[in-house]
């Protein structure tokens, strides 16, 4: 299998490799430069259509993206320690949280990277009021956020889950681009803390 990804700080390759840390599966990645914009070749859109990273290739030539896929037929392939909960109601709620996270928390984040921070700026027509405006909402995304972390060390059960990978690599893009946890977030703070001291979390 081939990986093909990027370095930090780009969430979606982390997610990724955060995942495979915790599964303990030794899988090298391929970087893919997208200064240079070598994600966009002809090249790589015969791996993945939408130009997009990461993907993964297997042995057999068959191409997955969308982060979440590599990551659940990572699940399947290697199934323990089990990412992706443990029972039918742990599975479900899993995947809802990393629903919420992509449209509640990503979506603010990725809107105001596109719309009104100077690296995305050569990229597209950047309408900076309404990137600007995302500031507010992704800070109610956190007050949410706070609230639904109180009396839990993790997103969802006992234990780290996908959806725990998926809100560290979104909050700590969010801070690199110039928008922080704030500090009276004390729920969301202390979770972010346990989740970024584990090994993973430097992957």
């Amino acid at each position: 299998m081939i990986l093909y990804g990027a370095p930090m700080p780009a969430p979606n390759p982390r997610r990724v490799r955060m995942f495979l840390v915790e599964k303990g599966i030794d899988l090298p990645e391929t970087k893919i430069d997208m200064m240079k914009r070598e994600h966009k070749s002809e090249e790589f859109r015969a791996k993945n259509s939408l130009g997009q990273i990461p993907t993964l290739e297997l042995d057999d030539g068959t191409c997955i993206s969308e982060t979440v896929a590599i990551c659940r037929y990572l699940e399947e392939t290697h199934p323990s320690p089990p990412l992706f909960g443990t029972s039918a109601v742990e599975r479900a709620q899993v995947d809802m949280w990393i629903r919420r996270i992509e449209f509640a928390v990503m979506t603010p984040v990725g809107q105001f990277w596109r719309h009104a921070h100077p690296r995305t700026a050569a990229l597209l027509t950047q309408y900076k009021d309404f990137g600007e405006s995302n500031r507010a909402t992704y800070m109610g995304a956190q007050k949410w956020l706070n609230r639904e972390l109180g009396g839990h060390d993790f997103v969802v059960g006992d234990s780290l889950t996908m959806a725990d990978i998926c809100l560290l690599s979104t909050v700590d893009f969010a801070d690199w681009i110039g928008l922080p946890v704030a500090d009276e977030f004390e729920n969301l703070v202390a979770w972010r803390a346990r989740i970024k001291a584990r090994p993973s979390a430097d992957a």
